[in-house]
């Protein structure tokens, strides 16, 4: 059977950020924040980036909605360069969304509500104008807000609320493909789980492409279909979920879920956490970039071109010379 062309497809993606220092702001430097991702996303599919704080999971999104520029490689929607410039961005932005970690900044404080949710059915043109607020109505009913909310400003509303409307903002358009930026890290516990449930009924009702930005490894463990574990700007291993939460195969992998709490006190985890801290990004080491922490590391790991991402007999794609 032959499968069906992926929505998106990343190919060599790289955003390197210039070090300017002094009155001439001479560059001294370079901050590689996404050194070379590539990845595949389904339709109807939910794909998480997950690594420690730096490794560049949020530049990776920031770069695919146009926020920021991309240094060098491609990215696809339906075969479509997402770096094309003019009309044809401008039909391309149509199809994708992105959801704020913040809910409350990701909103401008002096519009109303209604105001915040029209402004893309504005920007794009989309319906006649005496049209408008009846979808703006039908939005928030559909993220589980009352119409008569719209006459509202953000301070107004709880956090809950807020991400309510930055995922209804994301909706306007009926995109193809959303990107979650650590959607529910800024919640209550309680709260997430309804943003989480929310997000699923659309995805299902919609057949939205979800790009998750989370470090939250029991939220990833709950909602994705794959995962991508990315460490200073790469990807280290990309699995299944089922597949990487029962047996990570990369040593990032491994020390990444010994990291993570466990909600049953009667379990213990069979891996010590990682030790050392990440690199930065601006200088980071010279063949694996884990090598610093690896507990495998030998001197292949410390000399010449990081291993490459490549597949493995289960299916998983990882880049480690001993896995």
């Amino acid at each position: 059977m032959t499968l069906p062309p992926p929505l998106l497809e990343v190919a060599d993606l790289i955003v390197h950020f210039p070090v300017r220092h002094g009155l001439l702001r001479r560059r001294v430097g370079t901050v590689r924040a996404v050194d070379g991702v590539s990845f595949t996303l389904g339709r109807g599919e939910t794909l998480a980036l997950v690594g420690e704080s730096g490794c560049g999971k949020s530049t990776t999104g920031l770069a695919l909605v146009g926020l920021v520029r991309p240094t060098a490689g491609s990215a696809r929607l339906d075969g479509a360069s997402v770096a094309v410039r003019g009309g044809a961005r401008r039909a391309l932005a149509r199809r994708m969304g992105i959801v704020f970690q913040d809910p409350f900044s990701s909103l401008n404080p002096r519009q109303r509500i209604e105001a915040i949710l029209r402004a893309p059915l504005d920007i794009h043109g989309v319906g006649r104008p005496r049209e408008r607020g009846a979808a703006v109505a039908a939005l928030m009913a559909r993220v589980g807000l009352r119409p008569d909310q719209g006459r509202a400003f953000p301070h107004q509303f709880s956090g809950g609320q807020r991400q309510r409307v930055g995922i209804a903002r994301a909706l306007a358009l009926r995109p193809d493909l959303v990107i979650l930026d650590e959607p529910v890290s800024a919640l209550d516990v309680s709260v997430q789980a309804q943003i989480l449930n929310l997000l699923a009924d659309l995805q299902r009702d919609f057949g939205l492409a979800y790009l998750m930005i989370s470090h939250d490894l029991g939220v990833v463990e709950h909602v994705a279909h794959r995962v991508a574990v990315m460490y200073l700007g790469r990807i280290v291993e990309l699995a299944g979920r089922a597949d990487l939460f029962a047996a990570p195969r990369h040593p990032y992998s491994e020390l990444l879920l010994a990291a993570a709490p466990l909600p049953d006190p009667r379990r213990r985890r069979r891996l010590a956490p990682a030790e050392g801290e990440v690199a930065s990004a601006a200088a980071v080491p010279a063949g694996c970039a884990f090598h610093p922490r690896c507990p495998l590391a030998t001197a292949r790991c410390r000399e010449g071109a990081p291993p490459p991402l490549a597949p493995r007999a289960d299916g998983r794609l990882l880049a480690c010379h001993h896995r």
